[in-house]
């Protein structure tokens, strides 16, 4: 998931007593390493933001080219993506994989009996220290970088000043020569319906202190989805209420309708064309009660009651408020996003941003590609003047059940783009291997499609659903990424008896 650094001051609808308990641990090593020493006035490179982008740009910049790099950071080193997202949701995704896998081992002859349910606490305990480590490796990798590491939260005053306050209240003004904002987003606020409130949102997900035994949560897009696939493997009443009859919108049709329906085969129970009207919540118990509509206009309105939790997932907005962008001149569109150019330009000469923040491919290995091409840019030899990363072909994965990776063009889009007379599709639909020995039940689909266009095959699209799909994907996105042809597929022997050899050998 994503870079977060919220250098603004905001309430979040999400547990803070559990965030400021990991704060702390994280907090050790840069209160006795860096926040101690006295702050520098005057850098070569200040860095708003501690996320993925922002650390790499940074430690590039001083390490590779030696540039006088800083780096200021409100929260935790790391972002969303090692704090509340990819990291986190990958060790839980990675828990739910292992309580399949127990499910499923009496078909290969194994008698495996469960003792005691789940143990969530002791999960989240050791997941949460996991990620503290993760800060403290951070922070030790700028040291060794010599990147100045400043904990504290960050205001521009102008194109070359940024007004920083510490902990303690104190401010000091820094001047930079360039100043790179990759201070990433935020959970979307709910809808202004009665009880919202009682919600929590994506980043607390990573809050829940004991395994739930109903939850619901809202949005189609890739974390809700995600959050429900795990929650229902671990045993848990999983309700998922989606504005459409799919979900994982932005896919290919096969994956948004493949996906929608293995969710409701596995137990999902999802809510289709469905919106909550109001949450009450029972001040003895906790439970809430969700009163909502589900099949479009006009339909009555239903109950759903002893909630556990009910997460919002409904997208991600710039962390921009606050950040004295307008002081500078640095702009932003519509939705708050800042505006930049093919080689993370703003409308301010010295001043950059990249990552979530910019709103483009919102994925963690683009704002370290982004971060490493931007410092090489502006701080290496000659050869890098015009580095920029390609935003082309950027292999995507979702941690579903079944898993989903996706490069390139969907099939409407590449109708759109080149005609339909000018685009051919190849696809299969099988059962791997690896449940050839259980029950129809157990079974899980696997789907694969390649786009190609033009008279040469040229695949602009591949989209995998099934066992692997994102250990699978990678390879094939490098060859997509060559321009690789259907012909470059098919003169590739197959590795067998794989998966993914289906993708190359498709008539």
């Amino acid at each position: 998931m994503l870079p977060l650094s919220l250098l603004t001051r905001r309430s979040l609808p999400s547990s803070a007593s559990s965030r400021n308990r990991l704060g702390l641990l994280s907090r050790q090593f840069s209160q006795t390493t860096f926040a101690m020493a006295p702050i520098s006035k005057e850098t070569d490179f200040l860095v708003i933001g501690g996320g993925s982008g922002g650390l790499a740009a940074a430690r590039a910049a001083s390490s590779r080219y030696g540039a006088r790099a800083m780096i200021i950071e409100g929260k935790r080193l790391g972002g969303t993506c090692v704090n509340v997202g990819c990291v986190p949701k990958k060790v839980t995704y990675n828990a739910a994989a292992i309580a399949e896998t127990i499910h499923q081992a009496k078909a290969y002859g194994f008698n495996v009996q469960e003792t005691a349910p789940f143990d969530w606490t002791t999960f989240k305990k050791k997941r949460d220290a996991y990620v503290a480590r993760l800060n403290g490796i951070y922070e030790r990798n700028l040291g060794n970088d010599k990147v100045e590491y400043v904990h504290g939260w960050a205001r521009l005053l102008s194109r070359n000043e940024v007004e920083v306050t510490l902990d303690d209240g104190s401010k000091t003004v820094v001047c930079a020569n360039k100043i790179l904002i990759a201070v990433g987003g935020y959970p979307t606020p709910p809808p202004a319906i009665p009880g919202a409130e009682f919600g929590t949102n994506s980043d607390g997900f990573f809050d829940i202190d004991t395994l739930p035994r109903r939850v619901a949560l809202v949005g189609a897009g890739y974390i809700s989805v995600e959050f429900a696939g795990m929650f229902n493997a671990l045993g848990v009443e999983t309700h998922l209420f989606i504005r459409y009859d799919t979900f994982l919108r932005h896919f290919d049709p096969m994956i948004q309708e493949g996906v929608t329906k293995e969710y409701e085969r596995l137990g999902v129970r999802v809510h289709k064309r469905s919106a909550l009207t109001r949450v009450d919540k029972d001040p003895a118990t906790g439970k809430l009660t969700l009163r909502y509509r589900e099949g479009g206009e006009g339909s009555a309105e239903e109950t759903l009651p002893e909630v556990d939790h009910l997460i919002w997932a409904i997208g991600r907005k710039p962390a921009t408020d606050g950040l004295g962008l307008e002081a500078a001149g640095v702009e932003t569109d519509e939705k708050g996003y800042i505006k930049v150019d093919g080689y993370q330009n703003t409308s301010v000469e010295n001043i950059y941003a990249l990552g979530d923040v910019t709103g483009r491919v919102e994925l963690t290995p683009v704002a370290i590609a982004a971060g490493r091409r931007l410092a090489a840019r502006l701080y290496g030899p000659e050869q890098f003047r015009t580095a920029k990363l390609d935003y082309e072909n950027i292999p995507s994965v979702v941690f579903a059940h079944p898993e989903v990776g996706a490069i390139g063009l969907t099939e409407p889009q590449a109708v759109e783009k080149y005609g339909k007379e000018n685009v051919k599709v190849y696809k299969t639909n099988f059962i791997a291997m690896y449940y050839a020995m259980m029950d129809p039940a157990d079974k899980a689909p696997t789907a694969y499609k390649l786009v190609c266009v033009g008279p040469e095959e040229r695949v602009v699209g591949l989209h995998i659903m099934g066992l692997g799909s994102g250990e699978i994907l990678q390879g094939f996105g490098v060859a997509i990424k060559m321009g690789a042809t259907k012909a470059d597929f098919d003169n590739c022997v197959a590795i067998h008896p794989t998966s993914a050899e289906e993708l190359v050998t498709l008539r």
